[in-house]
């Protein structure tokens, strides 16, 4: 049983100097998440590098991440495989080391019709009991979960939200209007995390989060609480920043964020390299200045006692 609401990272994995899992800033960062109050860890993510991590090491994180959050949110595990065959194997294997849902990607390697589509979800589905996220993302992964794609996937209990990722927020709406509290929506996308949020997004799947936490529950709780001005505020300082999530060097850029707010590390695996020359400089520079302004922020944990 997962609460499909708030803010949910999709964290950044840890790695070492000597290309291993850094279990020790991985657990800091994941409670800096804790502390922050986000609902939910996703692990394995495009910002989790999905793709370089063996099926052991995924093993790992999602053992160590429930050793951290002791139960106070669920760890949701990202699928994004090759082949039907293979998602089906990392679910049920999520499913029986104790992830508690999933995130579900299209076909990786083949744009699949949208019956191609439908079936693969379904069977991945089909295979486990655990909750389960689709992840709509036609900009990055050329695929698109359209409505009618949809009411056919909600013949599966256990598909029950929707990260949306189209980069259109009237989306949010349509969903919401096609199938109400049946499929709860996520935005996806960091630039348009507040106005989803404002339109009636239940959730945001956040990737700057993974370096300021607080700042992202803040808008969160902000939003829902109607003290839309307030959000505002930080979201403007904080668009520079989330401007770095929507860049193929996401993962590199997230990584050096968290270097500054110290909860990470630079180290990225191969193929991928930490950035270089004047890029690096730029994204340096937009981190710099936020850390410099950085806003106080209101106790938005306690928003009902500030109202």
């Amino acid at each position: 049983m997962i609460t499909w609401e708030g803010v949910m990272p999709a964290v950044t994995t840890k790695f070492t100097s000597e290309d291993e899992l850094d279990l020790v800033m991985f657990e800091k960062n994941i409670k800096a998440q804790l502390d922050a109050g986000v609902n939910g860890i996703i692990l394995g993510g495009t910002l989790g590098e999905a793709s370089t991590l063996t099926k052991k090491e995924k093993e790992i994180l999602i053992k160590t991440s429930l050793d951290i959050v002791e139960g106070k949110v669920p760890v949701i595990i990202n699928i994004a495989e090759q082949s039907t065959k293979e998602a089906i194997e990392v679910a049920q294997n999520a499913e029986k080391v104790g992830a508690k849902g999933l995130m579900v990607l299209p076909p990786m390697r083949y744009k699949a019709t949208d019956y191609e589509t439908v079936t693969y979800f379904k069977a991945i589905a089909n295979s486990v009991s655990l909750p389960i996220m689709i992840y709509n993302n036609p900009v990055d992964y050329k695929i698109e979960v359209t409505l009618d794609m949809m009411e056919e996937l909600l013949e599966c209990e256990n598909i029950q939200a929707i990260k949306e990722s189209t980069r259109d927020i009237t989306n949010v709406i349509r969903f919401q209007n096609r199938f109400g509290d049946r499929l709860k929506v996520f935005t996806g996308v960091d630039t348009l995390g507040m106005e989803s949020l404002v339109v009636g997004a239940d959730g945001w799947v956040a990737g700057l989060v993974c370096a300021y936490p607080a700042e992202t529950v803040a808008i969160y709780e902000l939003v829902k609480a109607g003290r839309i001005q307030e959000a505002l505020e930080i979201y403007k300082w904080f668009i520079p920043l989330l401007e770095l999530d929507i860049n193929p060097q996401l993962v590199q850029n997230i990584k050096l964020a968290e270097v500054a707010t110290g909860i990470g590390t630079e180290h990225v695996r191969a193929p991928r390299l930490p950035l270089q020359g004047a890029e690096r400089e730029r994204v340096l520079g937009v981190i710099d200045n936020a850390m410099k302004n950085r806003p106080v922020l209101p106790d938005y944990k306690n928003l009902t006692s500030l109202a």
